[in-house]
This record gives structure tokens, C-alpha cells and sequence, in this order.
């Protein structure tokens, strides 16, 4: 049995498109929409709303967690927008529907998937079509394994579309029970799979993940949302837990057989 595995899409249809290239299934651990590209501030949601120069702004802003001049450039931005007779709320959804129908198109027969924190789960039953299952804190049998969904973020100063509580998360890992491989967005909380080296800052990992990992064992915990990790793989009470790579930069799966 042959798995590939993706994370942080970020608008990369071109690769999705091939990712499950001699795979007999695709496993998607979320954020498929572009709002902004650290690497390449020209491209996402937000440049193409307001410009490249005042994308290198924000960038600047939030790479030296200067959050809440962050969040005054975005609204005065917004308010700008909003002069002219079109929402914040129809400009991103907008948006993201037009990125949503490109990359849901690119999925193979099958795919299993699950939210980022930068996704917008009601939007997502428009575009799956039969051969994408969406998952969250929920559980599937893939080729004899059991494989359970966790999707989303927990609170950030960021305010990213898909974020919840704490106690929320919680539940929902604990919906999911013991699995032989537990697929999440985010990390669990150990520091060295949270930090991320380019944006020089500490991601929000899930202690109650880390818990589950710890009390459950399975096989393996896989995830993304850090872009570039202090370290991709660690091992916890027999858990191999790998951050699977940044697909929007890589353009390869992480590949998982059995």
C-alpha cells in the first residue's frame, strides 16, 4: 500500500495535480488557499487586493511580531477597499473560491482530507466531489490502517479563518481514539517541530495532540503548517511524527508505505 501525503498546498494546483502519481490514495492535512506567500510576496490573495509593496509591509510587520501595526495596516487597507463599494467578506470569498475550484479539480480518486487554519470549511462541501473525503475528528480505514482527521489551527494573534480553542481541539482528538496513523494540520507541542526557522517564531502546536500521541501510540502522527521546521521528524513513545514538507515550495508528497 502506497499513501502520499500533502500540507500547506497554498494555491500549488500544478503539483497537486500530479501529487498522487502512483499512489492509491491522497492524503490533503489542509491550507489550500494563498493569502500571502512569505517567499514570493506577489503572490496570494492579499497582493493581488493591495499591491506587492504593501504585502513586503505586512510581511515585515508580522516576521517581527509587531502584530497589532500588522493588523492596522490590513484595516486601514480593508477600509480602503471598503470605499469603494466592495466587502472584505465578497473580496476574499471571492477569492477563494476561484483558488478552491482549481484545486479541488486537481484531487485524485481517492483523496481524504482535512482544514488548515487558513481554510474555510463551509466552502469546502461545494467543491469536494465523490472521489475527496473531508474529515475532521473523524476516522477512515485506508488499506487495513485506520487513519484519523484532526483539521484546523488553535488561536493565534494572527486570526486565521479556521482557528478554534483549545478545549475544542481537545475534543476532537479525542473523537478520533486510538488510529494507526493520527493526521492533523497542526503539530503536537514540542518545541523543535514548532518553530519555524525562516519567520524566526514558534507556530501553535496541540498539547492535547501531544497527549494522545503519548497515551495512543500510533504509528505515526503527521502533520504540517510550520513551512520550515527546525526538525521535519521526531519520535515520541514509539510515535514517528513528521512534519510532511511545505507542498506549496516543494511540489512532493511525503510518501508513506506499508
Amino acid at each position: 500500500m502506497r499513501v502520499h501525503v500533502v500540507s500547506d498546498v497554498h494555491g500549488n494546483s500544478r503539483d497537486l495535480a500530479a501529487a498522487g502519481a502512483g499512489a492509491d490514495a491522497l492524503v490533503c492535512l489542509g491550507d489550500l488557499v494563498l493569502f500571502l506567500d512569505y517567499a514570493d510576496h506577489s503572490r496570494g490573495i492579499f497582493p493581488d487586493l493591495f499591491g506587492v509593496a504593501n504585502a513586503d509591509a505586512v510581511v515585515e510587520l508580522r516576521t517581527a511580531r509587531r502584530f497589532e501595526e500588522a493588523r492596522a495596516l490590513g484595516r486601514r487597507l480593508w477600509g480602503e477597499l471598503d470605499r469603494t463599494g466592495v466587502s472584505r467578506e465578497s473580496a476574499i470569498e471571492g477569492a477563494v473560491r476561484r483558488q478552491y475550484a482549481e484545486l479541488f479539480a486537481a484531487f485524485p480518486t481517492p483523496t481524504y482530507a482535512t482544514y488548515g487554519n487558513v481554510d474555510i470549511p463551509r466552502l469546502w462541501p461545494e467543491y469536494a466531489g465523490p472521489g475527496t473525503t473531508v474529515l475532521d475528528g473523524q476516522r477512515v480505514e485506508i488499506g487495513g490502517r485506520v487513519f484519523g482527521f484532526v483539521g484546523g489551527g488553535l488561536t493565534t494573534p494572527m486570526r486565521t479563518p479556521y482557528e478554534i480553542s483549545d478545549e475544542e481541539y481537545a475534543a476532537k482528538i479525542e473523537a478520533v481514539g486510538e488510529v494507526d496513523v493520527l493526521c492533523t494540520h497542526i503539530p503536537p507541542d514540542v518545541p523543535e517541530l514548532c518553530y519555524d526557522t525562516v519567520a524566526r517564531r514558534f507556530e501553535r502546536g496541540s498539547a492535547a495532540l501531544l497527549h494522545a500521541i503519548r497515551t495512543t501510540r500510533p504509528r505515526y502522527s503527521l502533520f504540517g503548517h510550520v513551512h520550515q521546521p527546525l526538525v521535519r521528524r521526531a519520535r515520541i513513545e514509539g510515535t514517528e511524527c513528521v512534519n510532511v514538507g511545505h507542498f506549496n515550495a516543494t511540489g512532493t508528497p511525503y510518501v508513506l508505505e506499508w
